[in-house]
């Protein structure tokens, strides 16, 4: 993947990375040396490479692990993927026809929450409303409060972000 350095002398201090497209661009001090600049942009390639292999099929091997821990094996789903329509909630479950869908928005999160949230849209296979049945089930993962906090917490960030 091609990569695009600029450098500029009224940045200080950081150094933005991202995808644009099909080339990685670096936005960077005029003063970084060649060699930490190269060490941030592998440490971004070896994230994106990461990012990229949670896929669907990552998803069904992650819910498939997550039904027998937590609830028994007796949950069946037709489909479970990554959609990105999926702008403001973070999963959704249709009970109906059993699918499953996942916000890409998860693939930077750490692995514990997106597996919460996994599990969350699980017992609504069950369960199709928030009741108390509902939340004895997803409370069978033990970092389920530890994952709502921290979505809270984004969903504050996020908010916060949006009206500046």
């Amino acid at each position: 993947m091609d990569v695009e350095i600029r450098r500029s002398k009224r940045r200080k201090k950081t150094i933005e990375i991202r995808l644009r497209e099909d080339k990685i661009e670096v936005l960077a001090p005029a003063d970084i040396s060649d060699g930490d600049l190269n060490a941030h942009i592998a440490r971004f390639r070896s994230r994106m490479k990461r990012r990229k292999s949670r896929d669907d099929s990552y998803l069904e091997q992650r819910a498939m692990r997550l039904n027998m821990k937590y609830l028994g094996g007796v949950i069946s789903w037709k489909s479970i993927s990554y959609s990105d329509k999926m702008e403001r909630r973070y999963g959704s479950c249709t009970p109906s026809n059993g699918t499953i869908r996942i916000s890409p928005r998860l693939r930077s999160m750490p692995v514990w929450v997106e597996d919460y949230v996994i599990v969350h849209e699980l017992a609504h296979m069950i369960e199709p409303n928030h009741g108390p049945r509902f939340w004895s089930l997803v409370n069978r993962y033990p970092l389920a409060e530890r994952a709502r906090g921290f979505l809270m917490a984004m969903d504050m960030c996020r908010r916060n972000t949006m009206r500046k």
